[in-house]
């Protein structure tokens, strides 16, 4: 019978397909590298790929040090994916974000990187679309249909969170991957950097220019 392990059937099938039931809600461990806005988490020797939307990679500690991220755990025919994020209020807004036709994670990463649930919320409150027609992938229809759908939905953000970045490396080839990873081409996201001062840290470099490209 489908869904229950038979007294007959291997001890390692049954497990496997236990395994396969088992949803990933949150992963604890050492932040073994950062490239975003993808990070590997070492958690007990498994190294797990996790994306994340830029508002939880600006917050990140540095590499090698302890962090906990909630997880949304997405299984699709072409594999298992990992979604990371620094509060609830992250993850419920993703979640709300994919239950709209027509949006997928890459887009519902794009709009949390580039707005925070708060600003989220205040565009779709005041039914501002043009705050949300800045992010690549979301044309005008779009961006009316997310203010229409998303109204009553988010979370509430009871407080900002501070930051814990630390200087890192400046700018460079890891902005540029995360900012095309975002859906900018190459040309967008070499002019948002522009004047970026070299010496900025990797996450400040990334809020700086995602800055630059809302006003373009």
């Amino acid at each position: 019978m489908d869904g229950v392990f038979s007294a007959q059937e291997p001890r390692c099938a049954a497990t496997h397909r236990a395994a396969q039931t088992t949803m990933i809600g949150r992963l604890s461990g050492r932040l073994a590298e950062k490239n975003p806005p993808q990070i590997l988490l070492d958690v007990s020797g498994v190294g797990y790929e996790v994306d994340v939307p830029m508002s939880t990679f600006y917050h990140l500690p540095p590499t090698g040090e302890a962090v906990t991220l909630l997880i949304h755990h997405a299984v699709r025919e072409d594999g298992h994916f990992l979604y990371g994020f620094g509060t609830a209020e992250e993850r419920a807004a993703f979640r709300q974000l994919i239950r709209i036709s027509g949006v997928g994670a890459r887009t519902a990463l794009a709009v949390l990187s580039g707005l925070s649930v708060a600003d989220l919320n205040a565009a779709v409150a005041r039914q501002e679309s043009g705050h949300l027609t800045r992010i690549p992938g979301i044309g005008k229809k779009t961006a009316e249909r997310l203010i229409l759908e998303l109204k009553g939905k988010l979370p509430d953000v009871p407080g900002s969170r501070a930051a814990s970045v630390t200087a890192g490396d400046g700018p460079g080839e890891e902005v540029l991957h995360a900012l095309t990873a975002l859906g900018y081409n190459d040309k967008e996201a070499r002019l948002a950097l522009k004047d970026v001062p070299p010496d900025t840290p990797t996450a400040d470099a990334i809020r700086q220019a995602l800055r630059s490209l809302a006003k373009f």
